[in-house]
């Protein structure tokens, strides 16, 4: 999918290659670990893995199910991540013998409850980018900059697209009922593509509205866009280069409960401070839908299917950016933390206004 950027520079060359020594993650936890209690927290390394893979060796060499090993997120196969799972502590004589070279258990901790989906309060990246000019150095300085101060859009990456990008494809066919799916793991996999992609195409919509809000006259956009006048002139009025419409469904950042957004500066404050942030909705059954003006660019994307929707946030403000040039090695060093859920790879082609697969 062809999305668009935020950011308003031109293409900025360098070369990027997902590999475990240009790609860390180190997981945040959500909280500190108790100290006491049946669970035993591993904070576990992985390279040239899936989560899956490493849960599976584990549970194979203690002879129990995957599913008894508790884990927070799913993290790249192609990098070098960190991240902490639970089990019970009974199994902990036996991990005294677990081995293997891809796999490192660098600390241990006890707690009372076993780790769960979504129990983690962000993630922590380094990215190598490698042919890096010093033009194009303070050209990625600058747009990180802008990044650290304005946040991005939180787009699904490729990742959640499979390896040729058209998984979503057949999970469209599969919610039009034009292709049979009998593995139930592989159907939710598609299905949850399309959904994906269905929110990606709906912000880049979003984006697409807000450029135009900053670049036309109040009486130029009513027919571009065929809303109110007065919503264009509210619009018109935020400073920040994503637009707020109203009924937008809107979440407290970095968590917290939905709500409808009403025509009040004070919310657009809100917003600019970083305490709430727009949501994007991933189609489904049982899901809050927007509500006037955000509800009509928002139904051309809602699709109706079997599976349950939810809301996404449509926005994020990434934290601790830097950015440190290798002049000798031509190198450009990232750090950055971003929520649960989102890519860092969204930001790095955020940064490059272009896509960075082909180079994987």
């Amino acid at each position: 999918m062809d999305r668009l950027y935020f950011l308003d520079h031109a293409s900025i060359p360098f070369h990027f290659r997902q590999t475990p020594r240009d790609f860390v993650v180190e997981e945040v936890p959500l909280y500190e670990w108790s100290g006491e209690g049946e669970h035993l927290i591993l904070h576990v390394r992985k390279k040239d893995l899936t989560t899956w893979d490493m849960l599976s060796a584990i549970a194979k060499h203690l002879g129990i199910k995957e599913r008894e090993i508790g884990y927070a997120g799913l993290k790249d196969k192609n990098a070098m991540t960190k991240q902490y799972i639970s089990l019970l502590k009974i199994h902990e004589e036996k991990l005294g013998t677990f081995d293997h070279e891809k796999i490192k258990i660098l600390d241990r901790f006890y707690h009372n409850n076993k780790i769960r989906i979504g129990h983690l309060r962000a993630n922590r990246f380094f990215i190598r980018l490698k042919k890096v000019t010093p033009v194009a150095a303070e050209k990625i300085k600058e747009a990180l900059r802008s990044i650290q101060a304005h946040g991005i859009p939180n787009y699904f990456g490729y990742q959640r697209f499979g390896m040729f990008g058209d998984n979503y494809k057949k999970g469209q066919g599969i919610v039009e009922k034009t292709l049979k799916e009998r593995n139930v793991k592989m159907r939710k996999m598609y299905v949850s593509a399309y959904q994906s992609h269905l929110f990606n195409l709906w912000l880049s919509r979003r984006i697409e509205i807000s450029k135009l809000i900053n670049s036309f006259d109040v009486s130029e956009l009513e027919a571009l866009l065929n809303m109110p006048e007065h919503d264009i002139v509210w619009m018109k009025k935020q400073k920040h280069p994503f637009k707020l419409i109203e009924g937008d469904t809107m979440m407290h950042y970095p968590h917290g409960r939905l709500f409808a957004l009403e025509y009040k500066d004070e919310e657009i404050a809100r917003f600019d401070e970083r305490l709430i942030s727009p949501t994007g909705l991933l189609s489904g059954k049982r899901v809050k839908t927007s509500q006037g003006q955000a509800r009509i660019v928002e139904e051309e994307y809602d699709v109706k299917m079997d599976e349950d929707g939810a809301r996404r946030y449509a926005w994020i403000f990434p934290e601790e950016c830097e950015a440190n040039y290798r002049e000798e090695e031509a190198w450009m060093e990232l750090h950055f933390t971003l929520p649960k859920g989102s890519y860092a790879t969204v930001l790095v082609e955020e940064i490059a206004k272009r896509k960075i697969k082909e180079n994987s």
